[in-house]
């Protein structure tokens, strides 16, 4: 089983944080997913063919921060990610290099969970792989198959988009833009035999020198991309799902398909009507781009978070980078914003210094306005600026204030000002 990493310990602070709105991409409205009390998180992990570079470093310290507002507010959270370690880019990673795809997976997934310390990203609950979970892939096509929901194209299981009516509901694109993204983000339009061009792969029958497994009814192969994350949620999480999150290239089309399959892997209707919708709400983050481009490793302009702590960046003022930006907005990066992170954790940290001592009462009004700011939809860069301005009123000020101020750092931005 895939290990995560170690959670790090989180300061409660006194009352209780803000209920959360957060923006729906599926409406384009802002409501509190989590108004019942619990908190189900499912976030699409890595496949681990490259090490964490700064685009997946701004979706996990986003929703990471989700959850750290969530459980301020006193919801109850429960979070699973995947991890996609058996894959076509991995594979043809590993062919391209010489080295056996699962050493390469478990490499890249160890780095990724060095990062993750690193920048204090809360693990999931469960952080499940897909190898580990073949068997459950395998049932929930076989369940999609069952229901009239899935075909056969020789070997392969393809699911039937045209027996879902609400198939496209977070996307909202039209078929032409939908078939042009499927080409691009590694569906099979042009495939012979499919009853429609967008039907997704959800099992991929056994091909030579490929990594396969026994799928019971459906013979040996391996899952297809979108059915794991639905397979994996409905089992982990339950439905409904609260939140489903990645960065914004997953709207289509891997939420839009995942979703389709989620409705089967429920109770199984589809008519129109919310109460069978398995997910209450997709949250998206923005791209980071470098160079000019959208970071990506076919153009080669990624910057590694592993690369820059080896270069003597301090996790802690890369993480305050990232939460300068709002979530949902796509942005360029420069080591500008780096130094920006740098010289905020240095004002901190001065101001705070040992923070020893317990909180009192009257230091919470400037706790109240970060907790509003990122009550409305995780607005970050003004939660950070709130905190800029109470430190401006630290100086000389008691103790208890400073700590206040360090545990809140702490809890909310999972900046630790006194390591």
């Amino acid at each position: 089983m895939v290990q995560s990493w170690t959670s790090p310990a989180l300061p409660t602070l006194p009352g209780r944080g803000h209920a959360l709105r957060l923006h729906d991409t599926a409406t384009d409205r802002a409501f509190d997913p989590a108004a019942d009390g619990a908190g189900r998180l499912y976030v699409c992990g890595i496949t681990p063919y490259d090490s964490t570079h700064l685009g997946h470093a701004f979706t996990y310290v986003a929703f990471d921060t989700l959850l750290r507002v969530w459980r301020d507010a006193g919801v109850d959270t429960s979070y699973v990610q995947n991890i996609t370690d058996v894959d076509d880019p991995l594979l043809e990673r590993a062919d391209a290099t010489g080295v056996d795809w699962r050493d390469l997976a478990a490499d890249q997934v160890a780095l990724f969970a060095s990062d993750m310390t690193a920048l204090r990203v809360i693990p999931p609950n469960h952080y499940i792989g897909v190898v580990e979970a073949v068997d459950l892939v395998a049932a929930a096509v076989e369940r999609l198959v069952a229901a009239g929901a899935a075909y056969r194209v020789d070997q392969d299981v393809y699911a039937d988009l045209g027996a879902d009516p609400r198939f496209g509901s977070v996307s909202h694109l039209d078929e032409t833009t939908m078939t042009e993204l499927f080409g691009e983000r590694g569906g099979d339009p042009d495939r012979p035999g499919k009853r429609h061009p967008l039907d997704p792969l959800l099992w991929r029958g056994e091909r030579p020198g490929e990594p396969h497994w026994d799928g019971h009814s459906l013979g040996q192969g391996r899952p297809g991309w979108h059915i794991e994350c639905g397979a994996i949620a409905s089992e982990y999480l339950g439905l409904p799902i609260s939140v489903q999150g990645g960065g914004e290239d997953l709207i289509f089309p891997h939420h839009d398909m995942g979703t389709s399959h989620l409705r089967y892997l429920g109770d199984g209707r589809i008519e129109d009507g919310p109460a069978d919708e398995p997910v209450r709400s997709f949250v998206h983050t923005g791209l980071v781009a470098y160079q000019g481009h959208k970071m990506s490793k076919s153009r080669g302009n990624l910057v590694f978070v592993s690369r820059l702590i080896a270069d003597g960046v301090d996790p802690r003022a890369i993480r305050l980078a990232l939460l300068s930006r709002h979530y949902r907005a796509s942005w360029e990066f420069s080591h500008e914003h780096l130094d920006e992170g740098t010289a905020r954790l240095r004002r901190w940290r001065d101001a705070v210094g040992d923070g020893s001592a317990t909180p009192q009462q009257h230091a919470t009004d400037h706790l109240d306005q970060v907790r509003a700011a990122l009550a409305d939809d995780l607005d970050t860069p003004t939660a950070l600026r709130a905190m800029d301005a109470w430190v401006d009123q630290l100086s000389g000020a008691a103790a208890q204030d400073r700590a206040l101020f360090a545990d809140a750092a702490d809890a909310l931005f999972g900046v630790d000002l006194r390591g």
